[in-house]
C-alpha cells in the first residue's frame, strides 16, 4: 500500500515523487473498486480535460487536438486528464512492448500542461496523470497490456484499470468498464477477436461491478459525482444509445444523484440532459478520427425525456472546472475554440 504522505494546503510546500505509489494513495473501502486519492488545488477547486477515441500515432488530427489540449490545459491549470477509452487503434495494443503506446501517447501529448513538472527533488517529477478506461477497440488487442505496470514505467502519467475510483476530494470520479455489458461483442464479433481473459464469467463480472458502483455512489459524500465509461448511455451519434447501459447502469446513476456521465465511443462531442434526473450525458470521443454528418434523429431522444443541448461532428475535447458550488463544462474544436459551454450551481450547505 502506498504511504500516506502528509501535505500542507499550499501546492508549493508539498514534495512528491513521480512513482505511482508515492503520488496516489490507495485507500481500501468496503467496495471492491480500487480507490486513488488525487488532491485538489489550494482553493479546493479541480479542473481537468476529457478526451476519447484518440490513439492513431498523431494522424487524423490527433496531434492538432493534443496541441490545443496543451494550450487549454495551461490556461485552466488542469489537475488531471481523463480518457474515455479506445486508446489505441485499430486493435488496441499487441503487447506491453507495442511501440504504439509511445507513438500514440508519450510522443503526442507533450505540451507543458500535459507533461507538467509540479515539484522537483533529486530529478524526480510529478506529472499530470491520465486516468484511463478501456474501450471496445482496446479489447480487440491485448487488453491486459494496457493494465500493465510496465507502461507506467515507460510513461508515469498512465493509469489504466478496468474499473476504479478517483477521489478528488470535492468530486468522486468512477471509471466503469462498459465494454463487457454490450451483447454484440459476444454474439456478433464479425472478424474481431476480443480479449476476455480478465473476465472468466461475464454475468458474474457485470453483477459484481454494478454492486460495487452502486455501493461506491451510495457511500460517496463528494459534492460532485461523476461516472466515466467508454460507451454512451444517451447519444445521437453513430452508435446511439447503449441499451444494455440504459437497462443496468442508468437506474443506479439516477438513484444516486450522479451529476455527469462522461463517455467516448461516438467520435463526436455531445451534451444531452436527462430532464427527470438532471444527469448530464457528456460525450468526448473526438480525439482523432471523426464521423462527419453521422447523426441520428434527435427528436426521438427528446420524446424520451432527454434534451439535446449540443452536438458537434468534428474533432475536439472537453474541459471540466469544479468548485464546491459551481461546475463549468466546455467543448473545444480542433482549433481550440470554445464551441459549447454550460454551467450549473449547487447550494453550499453550511454547518452552524
Amino acid at each position: 500500500m502506498a504511504p500516506n504522505i502528509p501535505c500542507k494546503k499550499s501546492r508549493t510546500s508539498c514534495v512528491f515523487l513521480v512513482l505511482l505509489s508515492s503520488v496516489l494513495c490507495i485507500v481500501t473501502t468496503s467496495a471492491e473498486l480500487q480507490r486513488f486519492e488525487h488532491p485538489t488545488k489550494e482553493d479546493g477547486s479541480l479542473s481537468f480535460l476529457v478526451l476519447g477515441d484518440w490513439g492513431r500515432r498523431g494522424e487524423f488530427n490527433q496531434s492538432e487536438v493534443a496541441f490545443q489540449m496543451g494550450r487549454v490545459g495551461e490556461k485552466l491549470d488542469i489537475d488531471l486528464v481523463v480518457s474515455t477509452g479506445d486508446n489505441f487503434y485499430d486493435n488496441g495494443l499487441s503487447s506491453e512492448h507495442d511501440t504504439a503506446f509511445e507513438e500514440s501517447f508519450t510522443k503526442i501529448y507533450t505540451q507543458k500542461s500535459l507533461l507538467k513538472q509540479w515539484y522537483s527533488i533529486s530529478n524526480f517529477y510529478i506529472y499530470i496523470y491520465m486516468y484511463v478506461v478501456l474501450g471496445n477497440h482496446d479489447y480487440r488487442g491485448d487488453a491486459e497490456a494496457q493494465l500493465s505496470p510496465l507502461l507506467r514505467k515507460i510513461d508515469s502519467r498512465w493509469l489504466c484499470l478496468r474499473s476504479f475510483i478517483v477521489d478528488a476530494e470535492l468530486a468522486d470520479i468512477l471509471f466503469v468498464d462498459t465494454t463487457p455489458f454490450v451483447n454484440m461483442y459476444f454474439t456478433s464479433t464479425e472478424d474481431h477477436t476480443y480479449d476476455w481473459r480478465g473476465i472468466p464469467s461475464r454475468k458474474a463480472y457485470i453483477q459484481t461491478l454494478l454492486k460495487d458502483v452502486e455501493l461506491a455512489l451510495k457511500m460517496s459524500s463528494a459534492k460532485w459525482k461523476i461516472v466515466v465509461g467508454h460507451h454512451a448511455i444517451r447519444s445521437i451519434g453513430h452508435h446511439g444509445d447503449t441499451q444494455e447501459l440504459i437497462k443496468h447502469l442508468l437506474p443506479i446513476l439516477q438513484a444516486n444523484d450522479v451529476d455527469f456521465y462522461m463517455n467516448g465511443h461516438d467520435h463526436c462531442l455531445e451534451h444531452i440532459s436527462d430532464i427527470k434526473s438532471g444527469i448530464q450525458f457528456l460525450t468526448s470521443g473526438a480525439g482523432s478520427k471523426a464521423w462527419r454528418g453521422d447523426m441520428k434523429n434527435e427528436e426521438g431522444l427528446n420524446k424520451q425525456g432527454q434534451r439535446v443541448n449540443f452536438f458537434y461532428d468534428g474533432q475536439g475535447f472537453m474541459s471540466v472546472q469544479l468548485n464546491p458550488t459551481r461546475a463549468e463544462i466546455a467543448f473545444y474544436d480542433v482549433f481550440g475554440n470554445v464551441i459549447h459551454s454550460w454551467t450549473t450551481s449547487k447550494l453550499l450547505h453550511l454547518i452552524m
